[in-house]
């Protein structure tokens, strides 16, 4: 058992085909066949915490998993922007200090006029 693993899933609210009918579209994007011309390329988000340890782990042993503290030093946060075209094996991930529209359009910008590097399909 590994109680810390979840599964997540799109449950769609009760009685709502129309939510239906868009995840299916949604779906069948990914079934589309690759086509350098016309990539599939995904992006999604995370903030992230940055955390130092404030005492030293505990030695592994053999068959153990690393012992940690609980205690932690909070050192900020992070964005995470993450662009893959998976039928291409590309992806990038881009850093920032915050989590604003701002941020999402200048990631978007970059990736469509060039200053990331993605699969050349992407621009015309």
């Amino acid at each position: 058992m590994k109680p810390w693993q979840k599964k997540m899933w799109c449950i769609p609210p009760k009685q709502n085909a129309e939510f239906v009918c868009a995840m299916e579209n949604v779906l069948e994007v990914y079934q589309r066949p690759y086509t350098l011309a016309v990539p599939v390329v995904c992006m999604d988000e995370a903030s992230k915490q940055l955390v130092a340890e404030t005492r030293a782990p505990l030695p592994v042993a053999p068959g153990q998993p690393p012992g940690f503290d609980y205690e932690y030093e909070r050192c900020g946060t992070a964005n995470l922007f993450m662009f893959t075209e998976p039928l291409a094996g590309w992806r990038h991930v881009g850093v920032t200090d915050r989590r604003t529209r701002t941020d999402w359009a200048e990631q978007i910008r970059e990736l469509l006029d060039g200053i990331i590097p993605a699969p050349s399909g992407l621009r015309s």
